[in-house]
């Protein structure tokens, strides 16, 4: 192959490398904002692909899942080598690789570089981090580096941009391919073996050279039976691996360290020729310092709690200015409507049915976007690994392991990128409980309902001098999502899923300042998500239900009475004995059933309900509105204090997503536990309702 040239051959680059090496981070600097994020074809697993101009060329950039190895033991893994040989349709294997180095930590990086040269695949190396080697007392020799892997090595520092327009550059350096030799060697025996494996491959299963190196390494070195690979390959080759087998037997060489094992001693061989420790390894540094308060038994999990505190009371507070403002746009925006268009069913469906639903929703993007800012400032400092440190102790006492806290922390974002993160758990139980449970932990579409219904009906006091009090009842949501979620855990341990205590080995990244730059384009695509389900699901929902609430219209009456007489207020009251015990009324019957598909649907569904009811009052909030419902019979007010935290716990253990029900069916590739997942979250949400609707009656009594 000849050196690649971008202006002619050059399509696809792919970024590849170790967890926590800084890949995104160089793949956010590549792309800005020209990125999108999808699934690969058939799978779970998160696809991220941008878009850079070299020259006048557009080249589309691949940010692969993290992974140690080639060896694929992960869906996560599989994913990567499925798409180096071009295996995933719609995917073309890369022209060219981006492989990121975490400078810091080089030695155990090389590895995966090696096998990635292995594939003949143009390479660039990104040593990132390269400011950080003095103080770790590192001195690395990139020449010497480049002349034991036949690859250029680019000193970078990808969170300021440092050595992009050098990496940029070597595209048009590289050199030809057929320069590239695979220097590590295997005995000979195996050498001999390998050889043979690979010529075989070729000619038989029809595979790449690379392809076939690759895979006769793990052929050779499985601990499966032959012939479970009966329908992969055919008898003159799985004949030909049996003989191996027996032949490296015979030889007295462990056939299923000894790939591993050679490659290591080549690479740890280069590694010490081209790096040199300035100071003693074993040397604690100030990292070390950081790790042994933040990762203390007892400061450890106060530091915790007290940034979950400030996390979420900087949630309520500082969001609700910009939430005034849109919320006042939507209004300003409802009345220019209706000065607009004559008064009538268009009137009433553009200003109060549309407007009304998804102008509800749309107010509390504020507080979605400074979660997720919270949450990537974690993730970018390092500290998101020692929180899943501190809690291995919590989730092992639970029967879960630790590796399970991460994705369980990402689910207060979204349950489905929760769910998908736990490939990374290695036991298929301990994954399996982490799935069931992940729905519990209050996710951003959650946020809406509790902030609307907080805001509403929680008085705005202050508790021990500095936090109020609806911040104290958002955190005391979460923590009993997160409480209940460990209980369940226990319990699904302990019985249909039992099995041994977890071993939680896991690498904490080095501690770094975070990228403003990668905070804001992870802030701007959830916003987008969140905005184009607003402008997608729940506007068609508020469509629908505009028209059940205005169909069949009564001739007279009041407002109450065409509601009820309409189609939603029917199956709102057809429901209502069954949500009586909980203290909920049909027209809270109606939110519930309706945000089946999306929990923040529920604020949608009131916003189009109540703006319907009271047409009158169109530029009153829809907070305002909830404060001056009465119940016609009674004449006592619709909401309550207790009635908002029925409604909000039963919004913490009910399973109200179906997509996140549908990834639960593809991760577990059936309706066996979703459907489990979906009725015991319901039953669970039922019974949490009732007990806390009939304590607040014994309190208030």
């Amino acid at each position: 192959m000849n050196a690649v040239s971008p202006k002619k051959s050059l399509r696809t680059i792919a970024l590849i490398g170790n967890p926590n090496c800084g890949k995104t981070t160089l793949f956010n600097e590549l792309t800005g904002l020209r990125q999108k994020v999808g699934n690969y074809p058939g799978v779970t697993v998160e696809k991220k692909e941008g878009r850079i101009l070299i020259g006048s060329e557009e080249i589309i950039v691949l940010d692969l899942p993290g992974t140690y190895s080639l060896s694929a033991n992960s869906p996560d893994e599989k994913v990567v080598t499925d798409i180096l040989f071009g295996r995933i349709p719609g995917t073309p294997p890369p022209e060219l690789i981006i492989f990121v180095a975490d400078a810091t930590n080089l030695e155990r990086n090389l590895y995966l570089l090696s096998q990635i040269i292995d594939l003949k695949i143009p390479t660039v190396v990104s040593l990132n981090m390269i400011d950080r080697i003095n103080e770790a007392g590192i001195a690395i020799d990139t020449s010497m580096l480049r002349k034991e892997f036949g690859v250029p090595f680019i000193p970078m520092v990808a969170s300021k941009g440092i050595g992009t327009k050098e990496l940029l550059s070597a595209f048009e350096q590289l050199p030809p391919i057929a320069d590239v030799i695979r220097q590590w060697q295997l005995p000979e025996p195996v050498r001999i073996e390998h050889n043979e494996l690979v010529s075989i491959l070729i000619a038989n299963e029809k595979m790449s050279e690379p392809a076939a190196f690759h895979e006769a390494q793990l052929l050779l070195s499985t601990p499966k039976d032959v012939s479970s690979f009966s329908n992969e390959y055919n008898s003159e080759t799985l004949n030909h691996l049996q003989q191996d087998h027996s032949n490296l037997q015979l030889t007295g060489v462990d056939r299923h360290s000894i790939f591993v094992e050679s490659r290591f001693r080549w690479t740890n061989a280069a590694y010490k020729k081209s790096v040199r420790h300035t100071t003693p390894r074993h040397q604690n540094t100030i990292h070390d310092s950081i790790d042994a308060v933040l990762t203390h038994r007892i400061w450890g999990f106060v530091i915790f709690f007290v940034l979950m505190a400030v996390m979420f009371q900087t949630i309520f507070t500082w969001a609700n200015y910009p939430m005034e403002l849109i919320g006042s746009a939507f209004d300003m925006l409802a009345r220019s409507v209706s000065t607009v268009i004559p008064e009538g069913d268009l009137q009433s469906l553009i200003a109060r049915g549309i407007i009304g639903g998804v102008g509800a929703v749309v107010t509390f993007l504020p507080q979605i976007l400074f979660l997720f800012l919270f949450l990537g400032f974690l993730e970018d400092t390092g500290y998101m690994a020692r929180a899943a440190f501190i809690m291995d102790r919590v989730m092992s006492k639970v029967g879960l392991h630790g590796k399970s806290f991460i994705p369980l922390l990402s689910s207060f974002a979204c349950a489905i990128p929760g769910i998908m993160a736990t490939r990374t758990i290695e036991n298929q139980r301990d994954r399996l409980v982490t799935i069931l449970v992940a729905p519990l932990m209050s996710c951003s579409a959650r946020l809406p309902v509790f902030s609307l219904l907080i805001a509403s009906f929680v008085p705005n006091v202050l508790l021990f001098g500095f936090m109020s009090l609806p911040a104290v009842v958002l955190i005391s949501m979460y923590l009993l999502g997160l409480i209940t979620a460990l209980l369940t855990a226990r319990v699904l341990k302990s019985t249909i899923l039992k099995g041994p205590k977890p071993v939680f080995i896991m690498e904490l990244p080095p501690y770094r300042i975070p990228s403003l730059k990668n905070t804001f384009i992870h802030m701007w695509e959830r916003s987008l998500l969140f905005l184009k389900n607003a402008g997608t699901i729940i506007l068609g929902v508020s469509i629908v239900l505009w028209f059940l609430a205005t169909y069949p219209k009564m001739a007279q009456g009041t407002s109450s009475e065409k509601l009820a007489h309409s189609f939603v207020g029917q199956a709102g009251h057809a429901i209502e004995p069954v949500l009586k015990p909980l203290g909920f009324d049909w027209k809270i019957g109606i939110g519930i059933i309706s945000s089946l598909l999306q929990r923040e649907v529920f604020v949608g569904t009131l916003g189009t309900i109540y703006n319907i009811e009271h047409a009158d009052e169109a530029n009153a909030t829809l907070k305002e509105q909830m404060q001056k419902e009465k119940d016609p019979v009674t004449g006592l007010p619709t909401f309550s204090l207790l009635t908002a935290l029925c409604i909000m716990v039963y919004y913490v253990l009910a399973m109200q997503c179906l997509s996140t029900v549908a990834v639960v069916r593809r991760e577990t590739n059936g309706w066996k536990w979703p459907a489990a997942q979906f009725v015991y979250m319901t039953l669970l949400a039922y019974a949490g309702t009732f007990v806390t609707y009939r304590i607040g009656l014994w309190i208030l009594s």
